[in-house]
C-alpha cells in the first residue's frame, strides 16, 4: 500500500537548530542532549523525531536506540508514521517489525535498530532494563514516570550517546522534569529550546486562532503559551452567573427542547447521588434540572438502594426511555439497574484533568448553561470547586474531593460528548 507524501513546508529557525545542533560545525555538538518544550502544534515533534533519526544514522552504526512514548499506539500515531515517510523520502530504508516494536533503518553500509517503549506507569522501567543504548528519544516526557526516564537515560552508555526530550508543559514549576532537567540544562550540558505556534510555518493565522479558542485558564497558559504553571485556585473561574445561567423563557431554550436528551450521573451510596438532565442542541449543553440526594444531610434516613434510586430516576425523567444515560463506568450495579429498566446507558469518559480542560472551554464559550434556580447544588459547587493545594505539593494535580458530585456529573457529560470540532467553533 502506498503512503501519501505530505506537502513540504520550510523549517523555522528553531526547527533548523534541532536538525543541526549535533553536527560537526555546531558549538553544541559535544553536548549531552536537547530539550524541546512549549505549546501544542508548534512543530517541535516533527523536527525532534527527524533530527533524532538523522543524528543516529549519521553518527552511529549497528547500534540500539530507544524511542519512548506514553503508549506505543500514541507513539506510532504522533511520531513514527510520518517520520517513516520522511526517512524514505531521504533515501533510507525502513523495516517496521510491529510485533517486536522495532524499526530497522538502513542506508548504504549503515544500519541501526530503534526499539519502541511505552512509559505509562512505574512498572514500565522494567522493560528497558538491561539494554545498552546509543541514544534515547522521549515523546511527551513530562507525562512519563520519573523512574522510567532515569532508567532509560542510564542505559545510554555508548560513546557519543545523547538524550532527546520533547514535551508540552504538563504541570507546575515544581514538576520533576522542570526542576531536574530544564532548570539544570546548562549544568547537564543539555540544549534547551522553547517553542510556540509561530515556530510552525505550516499553521495559518486562522488555524492558530482556532487552537487559541479551544483552551482557557491554566490550560491556555500551558498548551498555547507553553508555560509551566500550577493548577491552583478556582477551577472554573470563568463561570459567569449572567452568561452561564439561563431563564426558561429564553427563545434559544424553547428551540432546544426538540434535541437529544441526556442524563449525566455521578453515582453515590454514602456520597450524594446526582442526576443532571441535559438537552444537547449540537452547540450548547442546556442543563435544565438536577436530582441531588445526600443521605448524610437527610435526618433519620439511610442511603438508598439501587432499586430505590432506579425509582427516583424513573420519576426524574418522567418515564422517557429516549434518554441516553452517561455514567461513571465504575458504577456497575446502578448501570445494570438502569439497563434492566430499559434505558440506554453509555460509559462516561472519566479522565479528570482532560475532562476539566474540556468543561472549562465549554464554560468560557458559554456552550454549557444551566437553568436558573433549577440546579442549586450545581450552582453552589461550580463556584467552590478548587484545586487541591496539598496534591500540588506532592507534584500531582487534582480537585479537592469535597462538594464535587455535580461537578463530576457535569464533567462526564462534557468530556464524553464533546469532540475537538465542537470546541473549535
Amino acid at each position: 500500500m502506498s503512503r501519501k507524501m505530505s506537502k513540504f513546508v520550510p523549517f523555522s529557525p528553531r526547527q533548523k537548530t534541532i536538525l543541526s545542533w549535533w553536527t560537526d560545525g555546531s558549538k553544541f555538538r559535544d553536548w549531552n542532549g536537547i530539550i524541546a518544550d512549549g505549546s501544542i502544534r508548534s512543530g517541535k515533534s516533527t523536527a525532534m523525531a527527524l533530527g533524532f533519526f538523522l543524528w543516529a544514522m549519521q553518527k552511529h552504526n549497528n547500534r540500539n536506540f530507544a524511542i519512548c512514548g506514553v503508549t506505543i499506539s500514541a507513539l506510532r500515531r504522533n511520531i513514527i508514521n510520518d517520520t517513516i515517510l520522511t526517512l524514505e523520502r531521504h533515501g533510507y530504508k525502513v523495516l517496521d517489525r510491529r510485533g517486536a516494536s522495532l524499526l530497522i533503518v538502513s542506508k548504504g553500509d549503515v544500519k541501526n535498530y530503534f526499539y519502541m517503549f511505552s512509559a505509562y506507569n512505574e512498572r514500565s522501567q522494567d522493560a528497558i532494563q538491561g539494554v545498552t543504548l546509543a541514544g534515547v528519544y522521549f515523546d511527551e516526557v513530562a507525562l512519563m514516570p520519573q523512574s522510567f526516564v532515569n532508567q532509560a537515560t542510564g542505559r545510554c552508555s555508548v560513546e557519543g550517546s545523547k538524550y532527546w526530550f520533547n514535551c508540552n508543559p504538563a504541570g507546575s514549576r515544581v514538576h520533576w522534569f522542570k526542576t531536574g532537567w530544564i532548570n539544570e540544562c546548562e549544568a547537564k550540558k543539555i540544549l534547551y529550546l522553547h517553542f510556540t505556534m509561530d515556530d510552525n510555518f505550516s499553521l495559518s493565522e486562522a488555524v492558530k486562532q482556532r487552537y487559541m479558542s479551544m483552551y482557557t485558564g491554566v490550560f491556555y497558559r500551558r498548551y498555547i503559551e507553553g508555560r509551566w504553571v500550577a493548577a491552583e485556585g478556582a477551577i472554573y473561574d470563568m463561570w459567569d452567573r449572567q452568561k452561564n445561567l439561563y431563564d426558561p423563557d429564553e427563545p434559544e431554550w424553547d428551540y432546544c427542547d426538540r434535541y437529544p436528551r441526556y442524563i449525566a450521573i455521578d453515582y453515590g451510596t454514602a456520597n450524594p447521588m446526582v442526576f443532571l438532565d441535559v438537552i444537547d442542541d449540537g452547540h450548547t449543553y442546556w442543563i435544565k434540572n438536577e436530582y441531588y440526594y445526600d443521605s448524610r444531610k437527610m435526618e433519620n434516613q439511610m442511603s438508598k438502594t439501587d432499586a430505590q434510586y432506579g425509582e427516583d430516576f424513573e420519576a426524574f425523567v418522567g418515564g422517557d426511555h429516549s434518554v441516553t444515560v452517561i455514567i461513571d463506568p465504575s458504577a456497575l450495579s446502578f448501570r445494570q439497574e438502569l439497563r434492566n429498566r430499559g434505558y440506554r446507558v453509555k460509559d462516561a469518559k472519566n479522565d479528570v484533568i482532560d475532562g476539566i480542560r474540556v468543561t472549562s472551554t465549554l464554560i468560557k464559550k458559554r456552550m454549557l448553561r444551566a437553568m436558573r434556580g433549577m440546579c442549586p447544588n450545581l450552582e453552589r459547587e461550580v463556584e467552590s470547586y478548587v484545586w487541591d493545594e496539598k496534591a500540588l505539593e506532592r507534584g500531582e494535580e487534582a480537585p479537592v474531593k469535597m462538594n464535587d458530585h455535580a461537578m463530576d456529573a457535569m464533567r462526564y457529560l462534557c468530556y464524553t460528548l464533546t469532540n475537538r470540532r465542537r470546541l473549535a467553533v
